[in-house]
């Protein structure tokens, strides 16, 4: 019985695709189908941007706790 294994793209490579097909989908130069297609892809692959993200939260409060800093800030970009 062989498995048939689903390759989950890195980060990088999701959005970058997730980019793609929105430029796509903008220019409208797709029929309803291909565009009902790529929105579906966009889906799965905001999805697992998601869960890359939470996981690499996830992993940040752990190594903060391991250094007995358990009180996590928000991010700002603003530097004042």
């Amino acid at each position: 019985m062989t498995r048939k294994k689903s390759k989950t793209p890195g980060f990088e490579t999701a959005l970058e695709e997730l980019e793609q097909l929105v430029e796509k989908m903008e220019s409208g130069e797709t029929t309803l189908e291909e565009s009902l297609k790529d929105f579906e892809r966009g889906i799965e692959l905001t999805r697992t941007c998601q869960t890359q993200l939470k996981e690499a939260e996830q992993k940040v409060e752990i190594l903060l706790q391991r250094e007995g800093e358990t009180e996590l800030e928000p991010f700002s970009e603003d530097k004042e």
